[in-house]
C-alpha cells in the first residue's frame, strides 16, 4: 500500500443533499496533514489479487486497523452476502451511521480518478452544478463553471432545466420526470459522466425558453471562479472583499494566494468566505486558506489539531498558524455556508471561532457537520482507494462535535437564502447582501441548529447527488 494524505470532503448514499431538517446526506473529507503509515500488506497473487471477496477481506482489514470507531465494528461479519464491496463496507459502518458520525464517509474509489481530480480539478460531464427546490421537482442551475460545455452553451447561475431528452423529438419534461421517478430519474435521464454523452436540455431563464444541445467532455474545475471568485466589493465606501471558493484541491493555492495579495494590497480589513457549495477536500489547502486569513494570529496560535483513535495516536497532529507573504488580518469575517458547506469547509469556519468569537459570522443557513476525515489506503493493484474515517478535527478551544452542523458552534450568524436570481458574489444577491450588512454591524435574525425560517425554507436550494457519486461530485456537490 502506498502512503497518502488526508481528506476532508464530501461524500454520500443518497440522492441529494437534504436540507437542514433533518435526513442523511453528503458530508464533506478532509485530506492532507501528516502522513498515516499503513501495516504492510502483502502482495497478493495476481489470480486473486481483485476477486470481491480478497478485496473486501483487504477493506475489512483496512477498517479494522485504521477506523476512528472501532467499537462499533461488528466482531465479525461475513461477505458472502455482499455484492460489492461498496455494500460490504456500508455494512461494516452502518452502526457508526446509525449514530450519525458516518454517513457514508468511509468509500472505496479509484485512485487514478481521485488523483486526477485533487490534482487539477479534472471532471468529465456538463459543467453545471444542480439543484431542486423544496418541492424536489423542479431543477435549477445554481453554478456554471468556466470551461464547461453548459457555460459554453450559454447556461449559467438561475436557469432552470425543464426537460432533458437524448435528441429533440424524446425531451421528457422535469415534472413528469421526478413524479415517477423521483430525482434519480433526473440523475439517469442526464446521463453518464463520460465523454461524449449528449444531451437535449430545455431550459428556462431571462432569455426564455429553448433546446440547448450539450456534449459531455473532460474540464478542469477552477477552484476560484475567473469571473466572480475574488473580488473587492464597494459597499458604502468600504472595501470589501469577497472570495468563493468551490473546492479545496491542489490548484486552489495558487489562486487563493492572488485573492489575498489583492486584498493586502488594498487594505482590505473585512472579508466575505463564501462556502455555500463548498464540500471539502485537500486539508494542506484548508489550512493555507486558514494561514490567508490569518495575519494577525501568533505563530503560538493553533489553527487545527487532528486526533486519531488511541492505537494510532501517534499521527496526532497540532497545525499553527503559518502567516504568510499574502496573508491578511480581518477584523471580521463573513462565512456564507448552507448543507452544502462540509468538512474541511468547516474546518476553516471552525478555526477562526475562538479568536473572532461573535466577529466571526456564519450567513445563510447551518452547515452540514463533518467534524472528521479520511486517509487513503491504497491496493494499487485493483485501482482501489479507500478512504476510512480515521480522524477527527478540533479548533484551539477544542470543539469537535458539530455533527449537526456549526450554527450552534459560532458566535453570531444571520438567515439568508440562496437567491439565485443574482450572480453569486453579487450585493444584491440576498446571502451576500447579508453578509454585507453583517459586517457593518447589522442585527439579523440568527440561524437555527435545526429548521431555518420559513422565508429561508421557501428558498431552500437541496444540491442534486446522484446515489454513488465520483470523485468530483463528492466534493463538488451538485455537479453534473
Amino acid at each position: 500500500m502506498k502512503k497518502h494524505s488526508r481528506l476532508l470532503s464530501a461524500t454520500t448514499g443518497l440522492a441529494l443533499l437534504l436540507s437542514a431538517c433533518g435526513g442523511d446526506s453528503p458530508g464533506g473529507s478532509i485530506v492532507g496533514g501528516p502522513t498515516p503509515t499503513p501495516s504492510p500488506t502483502p502482495t497478493p497473487t495476481p489470480s486473486s489479487a481483485c476477486s470481491v471477496r480478497e478485496r473486501q477481506n483487504w477493506a475489512a482489514a483496512q477498517l479494522r486497523e485504521w477506523y476512528l470507531f472501532p467499537e462499533t465494528l461488528p466482531a465479525s461479519l461475513d461477505p458472502s452476502p455482499y455484492a460489492t464491496v461498496d455494500d460490504y463496507i456500508d455494512a461494516l459502518t452502518a452502526t457508526a451511521r446509525g449514530q450519525g458520525r458516518d454517513r457514508y464517509f468511509t468509500y472505496l474509489t479509484s485512485i487514478a480518478e481521485e488523483n486526477a481530480y485533487y490534482s487539477s480539478g479534472s471532471s468529465a460531464g456538463l459543467g453545471l452544478r444542480l439543484a431542486t427546490d423544496s418541492t424536489q421537482r423542479r431543477i435549477f442551475v445554481t453554478e456554471a463553471f468556466e470551461g464547461g460545455p453548459g457555460l459554453t452553451a450559454g447556461i449559467d447561475r438561475g436557469a432552470e432545466i425543464i426537460g432533458i431528452g437524448t435528441t429533440s423529438s424524446n425531451i421528457r419534461s422535469v415534472s413528469a420526470i421526478t413524479a415517477s421517478e423521483g430525482l434519480d430519474g433526473v440523475s439517469n435521464a442526464l446521463g453518464p459522466d463520460t465523454v461524449g454523452t449528449t444531451r437535449i436540455l430545455r431550459v428556462y431563464d431571462a432569455a426564455g425558453t429553448r433546446d440547448v444541445s450539450v456534449t459531455k467532455r473532460e474540464f478542469d474545475i477552477t477552484p476560484v471562479s475567473s469571473r466572480y471568485g475574488a473580488q473587492i466589493l464597494n459597499d458604502s465606501g468600504r472595501r470589501v472583499g469577497y472570495v468563493n471558493l468551490r473546492t479545496f484541491i491542489t490548484t486552489a493555492g495558487p489562486a487563493l494566494r492572488d485573492a489575498f495579495a489583492q486584498f493586502r494590497a488594498q487594505g482590505v480589513t473585512e472579508v466575505i468566505v463564501d462556502l455555500r457549495y463548498n464540500g471539502g477536500g485537500l486539508v494542506s489547502i484548508a489550512e493555507l486558506f486558514g494561514d490567508l486569513l490569518g495575519g494577525g494570529r501568533s505563530s503560538s496560535d493553533i489553527l487545527t489539531r487532528t486526533t486519531f483513535r488511541p492505537e494510532k495516536a501517534a499521527q496526532n497532529e497540532t497545525r499553527y498558524f503559518e502567516v504568510q507573504p499574502q496573508s491578511i488580518a480581518p477584523t471580521r469575517i463573513a462565512f456564507i455556508g448552507t448543507r452544502g458547506t462540509a468538512s474541511a469547509s468547516e474546518l476553516v469556519i471552525n478555526s477562526f471561532i475562538p479568536y473572532l468569537n461573535a466577529r466571526a459570522g456564519l450567513i445563510g443557513t447551518n452547515t452540514y457537520g463533518k467534524p472528521v476525515g479520511q486517509v487513503a489506503l491504497d491496493r494499487s493493484a485493483c485501482d482501489d482507494r479507500l478512504r476510512v474515517v480515521a480522524f477527527a478535527t478540533q479548533n484551539s478551544a477544542g470543539n469537535a462535535n458539530y455533527f449537526t452542523g456549526l450554527a450552534s458552534s459560532v458566535g453570531s450568524s444571520c438567515q439568508a437564502p440562496d437567491d439565485i436570481g443574482y450572480q453569486l458574489g453579487d450585493p444584491r444577491e440576498a446571502s451576500t447582501r447579508q453578509a454585507l450588512d453583517f459586517l457593518a454591524g447589522a442585527t439579523c435574525t440568527p440561524i437555527s441548529g435545526t429548521v431555518s425560517s420559513q422565508s429561508v425554507n421557501q428558498q431552500r436550494r437541496e444540491l442534486l447527488t446522484p446515489a454513488r457519486p465520483g470523485t468530483a461530485q463528492r466534493e463538488v456537490p451538485g455537479l453534473f
